[in-house]
């Protein structure tokens, strides 16, 4: 399937518009974890911990994303626009929400 940010895929036409898809994931941090990240932001270094949760939240919401696109009979996303939050009692969780235009897409 193919996925872009802008309205169009250069090379194909958009034959179909099957409607607006989205794709979620929310994703608790663990508290150890959470201490860990602000020893290691004090000093300046990256927090690998809340990269890799981050990251595994991109994953699934586009999987997500991906797959009600299909259930509609789509084989591309167009327009994905991707939000990042933090939710939850004392920014306790973190959220991905990713959603577009699924579209047939010529061949």
């Amino acid at each position: 399937m193919l996925l872009s940010t802008t309205p169009t895929i250069e090379g194909k036409s958009i034959t179909d518009y099957k409607g607006i898809v989205v794709g979620e994931a929310i994703l608790g941090t663990n508290i150890f974890r959470d201490m860990f990240a602000g020893i290691r932001d004090i000093v300046g270094g990256r927090s690998a911990a809340y990269e890799k949760e981050l990251a595994k939240s991109r994953e699934i919401a586009f999987a997500e994303l991906q797959e009600r696109a299909a259930e509609l009979g789509a084989n591309g996303v167009v327009g994905i626009d991707i939000d990042y939050e933090v939710v939850g009692k004392d920014g306790s969780m973190m959220m991905v929400s990713v959603c577009g235009t699924a579209v047939t897409l010529s061949r």
